[in-house]
């Protein structure tokens, strides 16, 4: 029983066909939530005491840097399933995945720099966070690159999961870098054992923002990953009757 739902749920057809029911819903209520969080955010709330209104962008630069990590981490843990399970549907995840991750990383990189005009005085800095999230951006565009250089897709699915997994140790340096090294880039304004120390005037568009942006990531990444899929699995007869 559990391997007939193992292989029924690690399946492209199911997957497809689930994606399919679910997309409209995930769209549509991602859209309305975002957009209500940007006006919430950048016409009712207040000015930051500090940073004025130039604090705003952070209803596109948080959502886009908790994504650019998190896409990784799906990533890893998709390779990690490939790897062990050899399921081929989550080495499909992973490629669909990396273009997505390097649009968001580079999201965060414009936003932080825009960010970093008045509040560092200079759009780019050395700074650990940043660095270390140049460096996740530049992992995104080297597996792109790497897996379309491979012509046999079974070797560059097992080559990119590897690296995928090696790559991961970045993460836990992005998240951390504020606190293990001194830096100009602001300490974590919300983590899962203090309070908050934004404003809850500005706090609740926040959170709207980051689940709006992130449902509509994941929209990107449903309609990469059925590319993907529809591209290995052109000649299943399933595929054909889909498109």
């Amino acid at each position: 029983m559990l391997k007939k739902l193992y292989h029924q749920f690690a399946s492209p057809k199911t997957y497809v066909v689930l994606v399919d029911k679910i997309y409209p819903i995930i769209f549509y209520t991602s859209l309305i939530t975002y957009v209500f969080a940007l006006i919430w955010g950048l016409a009712f709330a207040p000015s930051d005491y500090m940073q004025g209104n130039s604090y705003r962008i952070i209803y596109m630069h948080v959502p886009a840097s908790f994504l650019s990590e998190s896409l990784y981490i799906a990533m890893a843990i998709a390779a990690a399933i490939f790897l062990i399970w050899k399921v081929k549907l989550a080495a499909y995840i992973i490629k669909a995945i990396a273009p997505i991750g390097a649009l968001v990383a580079f999201l965060a990189l414009v936003s932080g720099s825009i960010w970093g005009i008045p509040t560092w005085g200079t759009w780019w800095q050395w700074d650990a966070r940043v660095t270390s999230t140049l460096i996740l951006f530049i992992m995104y565009l080297g597996l792109i690159s790497l897996h379309s250089s491979f012509t046999n897709y079974e070797k560059a699915d097992k080559f990119i999961s590897v690296l995928v997994l090696i790559g991961s140790v970045n993460i836990p340096i992005i998240k951390k870098s504020v606190d293990w090294w001194n830096t100009l880039h602001q300490p974590a304004s919300i983590t899962l054992t203090d309070k908050p120390s934004i404003d809850p005037s500005m706090l609740y568009p926040l959170f709207l923002s980051m689940l709006g942006f992130s449902g509509l990531i994941i929209c990107l990444v449903i309609l990469s990953s059925k590319v993907q899929i529809f591209n290995r699995e052109g000649n299943k007869t399933w595929v054909k009757y889909h498109v």
